[in-house]
């Protein structure tokens, strides 16, 4: 049987502080993110506010349940395996603290000016900046210490889909010009006066697409940063997966077959955590294991197998036979329950209710020298929803405020009309500060915290 330790008050106290930071950031990831499925249905006035939010909560919400949870994990990693799981059993409030003051910092910054910054970056650059925290707090080089693969990997993810983005849209825009001729689609919104018919339905349709693609990536960090916050504050319940219990004896072989492998290729001695982990899980007891214990061992065991699949000194099965370890160890600890899925939905649909306007406001008139057209805003929708969707379902998290404002740019450059260069300057200067100041500020926080 599973062994869990009893919670003091403090510990009960920091989930409630931390729980609330995690539902007021994806509140406020609402106001930037989600807004952007919003934008254009609204603008044009093909649906009314309250309508629009609704409706993209709803398709959020079937998003978050049907996306998985790659996209999740794939960000978790990015945290060295003693920060995730703290050796001595404490929770992980400075992590937390850092993470969600970082990043919730920056949001409602650029938010306050109506610049569409991206929630995934802020998260992104927090969470390297913890790890490199964690490592000069450690007194260990940062070569070693910081999973610099898998965050090459999601940056190349981040700079990589708005270009796509940009060309998709901006071709997609010049195909339909030259294809469908109908005025209704060119005009910019008269006043009050909604789209009619068709247009009007193709509009709600990209809104649809945007909203269950941005649940399907966006909702997936919304559940990382839950189960990170259930996970740090209250190891000892949610440290594994319900069904851990029946899957600890095949834990216990696989870490036999990893043990080879592991030391084989650390010469360096620098997975010598790894190494341990490995032993002590081949010698696991179902009846005396301790949640909290085995969580940490199997993160330092998957950070040595990620290691051994990266070697490029390791052969082909060498490699291959660590991932697959890896992937079959990894449910224990990677899962999220129903209800973590339903409140990341609900606390990104709140947030889009209230905090939409300004971002509205921006991709529909600021983006390009003229007003934001149907077809434009249809063809940025269309290109993006893929976009996201695409990313979601292979594990890489991509922004969906840059996917989607790159693609009204790139509409804008395929009509001619040309992009308002005092506010590209804008989202730019965001763009580019974002990862920089949140690093900055995610080492700072953390390696104050923990002085």
């Amino acid at each position: 049987m599973l062994h869990f330790a009893p919670y003091s008050t403090f510990s009960i106290l920091a989930l409630v502080i931390c729980f609330a930071l995690v539902c007021v950031f994806e509140f406020v990831n609402g106001f930037h993110d989600t807004a952007n499925a919003v934008a254009t249905v609204i603008y044009t006035n093909s649906l009314k506010p309250r309508t629009a939010v609704i409706w993209s909560g709803l398709m959020n919400f079937v998003g978050v349940l049907l996306g998985g949870i790659s996209v999740a994990y794939g960000l978790v990693e990015l945290l060295p395996a003693d920060v995730l799981s703290p050796s001595n059993g404490d929770p992980a409030v400075p992590m937390l603290i850092s993470l969600f003051g970082t990043a919730l910092a920056w949001n409602l910054f650029t938010w306050w000016f109506g610049i569409p910054n991206s929630s995934s970056h802020c998260v992104i650059g927090a969470l390297i900046g913890i790890a490199i925290g964690d490592a000069l707090l450690h007194t260990r080089s940062l070569g070693n210490s910081v999973d610099w693969s898998q965050i090459w990997k999601i940056l190349r993810a981040l700079a990589i889909s708005p270009l796509l983005g940009l060309i998709g849209a901006g071709g997609l825009y010049f195909v339909v010009r030259h294809l469908i001729k109908d005025p209704e689609l060119y005009q910019p919104p008269q006043g009050d006066r909604p789209t009619r018919g068709w247009v009007r339905g193709l509009l709600i349709l990209t809104c649809t697409g945007v909203s269950f693609s941005h649940g399907s990536n966006d909702g997936q960090k919304s559940i990382g940063l839950i189960m990170l916050t259930i996970i740090g504050i209250l190891p000892a319940t949610f440290a594994l997966a319900p069904d851990s219990a029946t899957q600890i004896s095949q834990i216990s072989h696989n870490a036999t077959i990893a043990a080879p492998l592991i030391t084989q290729y650390d010469h360096d001695g620098l997975h010598d955590e790894a190494i341990a982990s490995v032993t002590r899980l081949t010698q696991t007891n179902p009846d005396t294991v301790v949640a909290s214990v085995l969580r940490a061992d199997i993160y330092e065991v998957v950070a040595g197998l990620k290691a051994v699949a990266a070697n490029t000194e390791a052969s082909a099965h060498d490699r291959a036979t660590a991932k697959t370890l890896s992937n079959q160890i990894r449910p224990v600890v990677e899962y999220a329950p129903w209800w973590v899925r339903l409140l990341s939905a609900l606390c990104l649909g709140i947030g889009t209710m209230i905090g939409y306007k300004r971002i509205v406001l921006t991709l529909g008139e600021k983006i390009g020298n003229t007003h934001l057209t149907p077809a434009q805003g249809a063809s940025a929708e269309l290109v993006g929803a893929g976009l996201i969707a695409t990313a979601g379902y292979t594990g890489l998290p991509v922004s969906t405020t840059h996917i989607i404002t790159a693609g009204i740019a790139g509409t804008m450059l395929g009509s001619g009309s040309g992009i308002n260069r005092g506010m590209l300057v804008k989202i730019a200067l965001a763009w580019i500060c974002t990862l920089p100041v949140t690093i900055t500020l995610g080492a700072a926080l953390f390696y104050v915290l923990n002085i």
